[in-house]
């Protein structure tokens, strides 16, 4: 839901702007400042302080909520001694800002950084790190955060990644940031990613105890369909409108049934956005699985002047040249444009499905071999790097905000301990998916939707194709990473 930045070490105030204007993306609707215990919004163009600091956090605000109990505030916030700037989302929200004030907390609390801000107060008695931990074991959310408290520096992730946190160190600071380019734009250059659930504190790595992916226990098929519709009703609460990435395969269209549900009830406005070269695979599926759901569909027939368009700005968010990286943040990008041009801010995504429920081909070899459960808990481990943050950087381009149902972490621990033979059935099960696809079906998706045979989206909408066959020819795409 936003760009959070910081220094600490001799640092300008400058830099810390010049930091958000670069991500100024991801959070268009009001800035705010920390520096040496100033609070202040700024207007970035017009800022100016030759000043020093010791400590400085800044925050780009996507607004998301504005409702009577809930707002997206700007940042950073304090109390006391603390000071946090936070990206991302709550959504057990209530819960903690009702468990603080149940314990004595008088403030009015209106925000998901406020709400974490006052929890880990409570819980802090002089050990930010066990506070920090006390408190993220009952925040269920995609977030990303910083913490200070006048001595100590925290940075925290959330146990999936979900949320991008990047970190680096010079001689004279250290700083951190929501993108890479942030902290290359002030001069760092070895940039490092905090893994998922770990906290840097005072920069130096500390892991979690176990790991989501690491968690064995006898899994219950029957509440894999109950703990993805609680994922998706968590994810919907206070909004009035989301967008849907749709292809037409089972992973976007049971997503996309489970919010009509939702619809039907609350009167949510649900939009399906597909993307795809005029008559591919992705378009026609999703023309199909939009009429048969009864929804809206907004389509985008991409072209080779598009791509070469979107490629200079996709590849350097990215930070990889790697075609099938750049194949797939150039879909979610097209998609999210749609999106922002509907004025909409959060959109729903399947990522995720395809690694918890071994829908990729190569996890056939892997059933035989008799490694999948290992291979699945592998790819969860490197997902963060390998899937997440190029899909937050392509979709935050259009200052659109992704939520993921099947990341949700109560679903990722229970598919997770799923018996194999109930994701890939056979050796011969070209399909794969099993499981999902047979509670999609028995949802309510017909046969033609949940057992459409998966097509990654680099090629199942074309883009694969433009790229390797015309813009390769005259087009070294390396020379649009950053300068580092």
């Amino acid at each position: 839901m936003s760009s959070i930045v910081g220094l600490q070490g001799n640092v300008k105030a400058q830099d810390i702007v010049e930091m958000l204007k670069s991500t100024r993306n991801r959070g268009s609707d009001s800035s705010g400042i920390y520096l040496d215990g100033i609070f202040t919004d700024v207007d970035l163009d017009e800022f100016n302080d030759d000043g020093e600091y010791q400590v400085a956090f800044g925050h780009n605000m996507l607004s998301v909520y504005d409702t009577e109990e809930r707002e997206s505030r700007p940042q950073p916030v304090g109390n006391d001694d603390l000071v946090l700037v936070f990206d991302g989302v709550l959504y057990n929200f209530r819960t903690i800002r009702n468990l603080v004030h149940k314990v004595g907390v008088e403030a009015e609390i209106k925000s998901d950084a406020e709400a974490l801000l006052y929890l880990i107060d409570f819980y802090n008695n002089g050990d930010m790190v066990k506070a920090i931990q006390m408190a993220t074991r009952l925040a269920d959310g995609d977030y990303a955060f910083a913490l200070w408290d006048g001595e100590n520096m925290a940075l925290v992730r959330d146990p999936l990644g979900v949320k991008p946190l990047f970190y680096a160190k010079s001689d004279d600071a250290k700083g951190f940031a929501s993108s890479r380019n942030a902290l290359e734009e002030v001069g760092f250059e070895d940039i490092e990613t905090l893994k998922p659930e770990h906290i840097l504190f005072n920069w130096e790595d500390i892991a979690p105890a176990q790991p989501i992916y690491e968690k064995i226990f006898e899994g219950d098929v029957i509440k894999i369909d109950k703990l993805l519709k609680l994922s998706i009703t968590k994810r919907v609460e206070e909004l009035y409108e989301v967008g849907v990435i749709f292809s037409g395969g089972v992973d976007s269209s049971y997503i996309a049934l489970l919010l009509k549900e939702i619809s039907d009830i609350t009167g949510l406005k649900i939009t399906l956005y597909a993307v795809g070269r005029e008559n591919s695979h992705d378009l026609e599926a999703a023309k199909y699985a939009s009429k048969f759901l009864n929804l809206e569909l907004k389509t985008c027939e991409i072209t080779e002047e598009m791509i070469r368009q979107a490629l200079p700005s996709v590849v350097s968010a990215i930070g990889d040249d790697n075609l099938m990286k750049i194949g797939v943040g150039l879909t979610t990008y097209f998609a999210t444009r749609m999106v922002a041009e509907d004025n909409i801010k959060v959109a729903f995504s399947g990522q995720g499905a395809d690694e918890l429920f071994g829908g990729y081909k190569r996890y056939l070899e892997s059933f035989v071999n008799d490694t999948l459960n290992y291979d699945i808990r592998e790819d969860m481990s490197n997902m963060y790097h390998v899937n997440l943050e190029r899909d937050d950087a392509c979709s935050m381009l259009n200052g659109v905000e992704l939520r993921l149902p099947f990341l949700d972490k109560n679903l990722v621990e229970l598919a997770l301990n799923i018996p194999d033979n109930k994701k890939i059935v056979s050796m011969h099960d070209d399909m794969r998916k099993s499981i999902l696809r047979k509670l999609a079906f028995e949802e309510g998706l017909d046969y033609e939707i949940a057992y459409r045979p998966k097509k990654a989206a680099q090629y199942g909408t074309g883009i694969d194709k433009i790229l390797r066959k015309k813009i390769l020819k005259d087009t070294d795409i390396s020379k649009f990473l950053s300068k580092n």
